[in-house]
């Protein structure tokens, strides 16, 4: 399957996410992304660099993260995974062996199912090597 088709079947077609982007492990190449949802390189880095980032806590429950140009608040920071929110909607991330998943979903998703359609996707990317 094409990374794109990850972003529209894996993640967009659950229904819990509407948009998403799938780059490298550092955050610096977009392999795949919804229309209109193009992070910059310092957005994608950033996400990335909070998965190495072993301070208390973290810089991004601290500073938060910003998505499109928009900041949202970091509620959960983790080795490999996060979740933000800024109103009722949110972002959440996770972090394969190889690449990054990072989707947004809106008001009407709870972060919860949101992040389990994300999560379910990288245990599988990471079970075939990616």
């Amino acid at each position: 399957m094409s990374w794109q088709a990850y972003v529209d079947q894996s993640l967009v077609g659950t229904g819990n996410i509407d948009k998403a982007v799938i780059c490298d492990a550092t955050g610096q190449t977009t392999w795949a992304s919804s229309p209109g949802f193009s992070l910059t390189a310092a957005e994608m880095g950033a996400i990335a660099a909070s998965f190495n980032d072993k301070s208390e806590p973290k810089s991004v429950i601290a500073n938060g993260v910003k998505i499109n140009g928009e900041k949202y608040m970091t509620i959960e920071a983790s080795d490999d995974s996060l979740k933000a929110k800024k109103g009722k909607e949110g972002v959440v991330a996770y972090k394969t062996t190889q690449a990054l998943l990072i989707a947004h979903h809106n008001a009407e998703v709870q972060t919860t199912n949101a992040f389990n359609s994300v999560a379910e996707l990288g245990e599988y990317l990471k079970k075939v090597g990616y």
